[in-house]
């Protein structure tokens, strides 16, 4: 029978009063949570440092205030009665949106501020099941540094939580069977003499279960747990029993919540896709009660009861924080018996589960997984072989949507969930002539369902650039825009996000990162241009690494310094498009190598590399050396740019003794035209008028032998210095470089082994020639505007309208 389809927010269950003493005292008990509070549980706390009200931001005045004892919301005695936003422990029964839920979105919604660069969520789709959050939105685990709500903590760190007050005793819980073989606890602080309610109370409250503590007992934990039926708070307790306290000597310290056994329940049935105007319905089942009859219940109610059963079927869906999973119930399945099951597994996983009832229509299965890695330039069926080999792929369940051979990257088309799901873990373990296999779920962008104004921004974050910054900016960006438009760098590189893009017919690029990462992924660009809709998308810098160049010509400034994420999306909105000269360099060494598989001596094979900033010889490329060789050595120190450029010092200090004698090493033809070098310790190319962290080195003095250097001209300015007290020099802006050329072919001829850098990377060049010259079309920048960001409306309500419509599309 239905017993109605609502439940007042915020009831909690108190402990009898029949309830046996296992103490010589009792606890003061937490005032419940008053109405209007749904699921908080407010107690009355002494204040030590100034403190706010979170419902009505007001000062705190006097030393006492009510917190709630799960999510630590702090309010006046006043303001209790008018507290509205509910508990974190109830937050998840709450949750309205859905996937699906894009269908009713209504018209009015703008998408705030940034409407026209987020990529609408009904524009995307993303076949994932049991696929976690990590996987959809392309999270690296090693990134998972802060702790989600449903983080435990490990076995291995117990001993890091300690209670400090004698009073009271520090307990582990587990929450149930999976947790007990993941060994992840949650600890608990209660009386060393308290009632067994209350321990199940806090223990309950720990894991944010906002439930009756009647209906939970806590089980002893020990080897023999998971069958074991050592049990307290038994409700059918004698009087002969005596359990006497809780905390004994001889109690171990860990627990796991058990649920009391039912005969029957009230059950929550969501009939979310049937679009009746109903949030759900409420059912009661007993034993006997199966997936079949739950059905035949449910459209009873809903006033279907003619249609056949067999046109539904019941799912349940696990909303974890990490994850949604998905599971068709079998029709003959006990319900009562899988809620027993579930509670036995994880009690907070039972009350993240739901439990709706759907139209049984056959949906396609289609899950496209970019495995990167691969050798390059092969043929599709090579790569076939290969993945055949590695990983065992079964043909019959997928297919090479995508080649993309200079990479050395496919595209899977899957019709099967697990093995979309075997092939992904497989390939983070599988190396392919020694390189590791990357595997990215990306989702499919629905490019005929765009408005007809937008250009959604493909952000790229390089999380090992600016410290921890570029970490904190992934977060915040996929809070604020689309997660899958929000791409990780070490997570498979650029391409995955080209190709998620590769049929929006306009778009924007916001590249996070150092000098380094913007060259990394308008090298990607340049590649696979002919294969994108949008060949010549615009591409804004939010620069993170230690020089930022180019950051600092395109007026994005010389590194971030915690900027507000939202302003930083505002201005790049506004950003002017400009172009930019791209410059390829071709290194042939005339020195021969050792061939690996035959040991004869072969001339080593021309290299290209792309140029957008400058290419520098001699004492520049060998200072950049140096620090890179220190940062390989101690990766963890290099974690700030004022580190940095202290080490770029101290490697330029132990190079001040150096004799000039570069232009003895070096030939220098520009175009066609022979140049005579001057004494010189350091030759360098600059296409932008920024050197070394901001440094001028062409200087701002009128040579009519010259033209005004622009980043757009099709010439490269030639420069030289003298050495490292020069370079001192021109940072500090007392002098400028040696004015040596202007044009647009380059051949430079080595005479023996110099140390060259190209936009931050350095190495040691064997002798041969260097030739330089422009690389394919120019490409389009975004520099940022002057002008203030424009402001439709107050900050605080453009703000809003983000994030507000953020969440409605998740």
């Amino acid at each position: 029978m239905a017993v109605g389809a609502r439940a007042l927010l915020g009831s909690r269950g108190g402990s009898p009063a029949s309830s046996p003493q296992l103490g010589g005292r009792s606890r003061s008990q937490p005032p419940p949570a008053p109405f209007g509070a749904p699921g908080h549980g407010f107690r009355r706390v002494t204040l030590t440092k100034p403190t706010f009200c979170h419902c009505c931001t007001d000062f705190i005045w006097g030393l006492a205030g009510y917190q709630c004892e799960v999510c630590n919301f702090m309010s006046h005695e006043k303001c209790l009665k008018h507290v509205k936003i509910p508990c974190s422990c109830i937050a998840p029964s709450l949750v309205r949106a859905h996937a699906s839920c894009y269908i009713i979105v209504p018209p009015e919604c703008t998408f705030g501020r940034l409407r026209n660069m987020i990529l609408p969520p009904n524009c995307v789709r993303l076949v994932s099941r049991n696929f976690s959050k990590m996987h959809c939105f392309r999270i690296s685990e090693s990134l998972q540094t802060e702790p989600d709500e449903d983080e435990d903590v490990d076995g291995l760190t117990q001993g890091s939580v300690i209670s400090t007050d004698s009073s009271k005793q520090t307990l582990k819980i587990f929450d149930g069977n999976d947790a007990v073989k993941r060994n992840q606890f949650r600890l608990i602080s209660v009386p060393r003499i308290a009632k067994s309610e209350e321990v199940v109370e806090a223990a309950l409250r720990a894991y944010y279960v906002n439930d009756d503590q009647q209906h939970y007992e806590l089980q002893t934990f020990s080897q023999q747990t998971l069958f074991s039926d050592d049990i307290i708070n038994r409700n059918d307790a004698t009087e002969e029993t005596n359990p006497g306290p809780v905390f004994r000597e001889v109690v171990p310290e860990a627990w796991i919540i058990r649920a009391k056994p039912k005969d029957h329940e009230i059950i929550r049935i969501y009939p979310g896709w049937l679009k009746v105007g109903m949030a759900y319905i409420s059912l009661r089942i007993d034993k006997e009660s199966t997936t079949e009859t739950v059905i035949k219940e449910v459209l009873l109610q809903l006033g279907r009861q003619t249609e056949c059963l067999q046109n539904f079927k019941l799912l349940e869906v696990l909303m974890g924080s990490k994850q949604v999973q998905r599971m068709v119930l079998d029709d003959q399945e006990m319900i009562l018996s899988r809620l027993k099951d579930i509670r036995k597994t994880s009690i907070r996983q039972m009350t993240q589960t739901r439990f709706y009832i759907v139209e049984n229509n056959k949906s396609v299965v289609r899950v496209n997984l970019f495995v990167g890695g691969l050798p390059p330039q092969l043929s599709a069926e090579e790569y076939t072989n290969i993945l055949k080999d590695d990983l065992a792929i079964k043909t019959n369940l997928l297919s090479l949507s995508h080649v993309y051979s200079m990479q050395g990257a496919v595209v899977l088309e899957m019709s099967c969930f697990s093995e979309a799901e075997r092939i992904y873990m497989l390939a983070k373990d599988t190396m392919v002539n020694d390189k590791q296999l990357t595997a990215t779920v990306i989702p499919e962008v629905l490019h005929t369902k765009l408005p007809q104004n937008c250009c959604p921004l493909l952000v790229f974050v390089n999380p090992k650039s600016g410290g921890l910054k570029g970490r904190d900016l992934l977060y915040s960006f996929r809070k604020l825009l689309n997660p899958h438009q929000v791409f990780e760098l070490t997570n498979g590189g650029p391409l995955p996000g080209f190709h998620t893009f590769s049929q929006v017919p306009y778009f924007r690029v916001l590249v996070c990162g150092g000098d380094g990462t913007v060259g990394w992924v308008l090298g990607a660009l340049e590649e696979i241009r002919h294969t994108l809709v949008c060949s010549e998308p615009s591409v804004a810098i939010l620069p993170l690494g230690t020089g930022n160049d180019l950051g600092r010509v395109l007026r994005w400034g010389a590194g971030y310094s915690g900027e507000d994420p939202y302003s930083v999306l505002i201005s790049v909105d506004e950003a002017d498009d400009v172009l930019m000269d791209r410059w390829t360099i071709l290194l042939d060494a005339q020195e021969a190598v050792e061939n690996a598989e035959n040991g004869i001596l072969e001339p080593e094979p021309p290299k290209i590399v792309q140029m957008n900033n400058y290419c520098g010889l001699g004492i520049d490329a060998e200072l950049t050396l140096g620090f890179h060789h220190a940062r390989e050595e101690e990766p963890g120190k290099f974690n700030s740019r004022f580190h940095n450029k202290g080490v770029y010092v101290k490697v330029g200090l132990q190079r001040i003794s150096h004799t000039r004698n570069l232009h003895r090493d070096i030939k220098l033809k520009v175009d066609q035209h022979e140049v005579e070098l001057p004494s010189i310790e350091g030759l360098i190319f600059i296409n932008i008028p920024s050197w070394g962290s901001g440094a001028d080195l062409w200087g701002s003095d009128h040579d009519n032998r010259f033209e005004k250097p622009r980043i757009d001209d099709g010439l490269l300015e030639v420069v030289g210095v003298t050495g490292v007290v020069h370079m001192g020099q021109v940072q500090g802006g007392l002098r400028s470089g040696i004015r040596i050329a202007q044009g647009s072919y380059f051949r430079v001829t080595l005479l023996k082994p110099i140390p060259v850098q190209v936009d931050g990377e350095p190495w040691i060049q064997p002798p041969g020639q260097i030739i330089i010259s422009v690389a394919g079309p120019k490409v389009h920048m975004l520099k940022k505007s002057k002008q203030k960001p424009k402001k439709p409306g107050s900050l605080k309500e453009t703000r809003t309208d983000s994030v507000s419509v953020t969440e409605v599309g998740r």
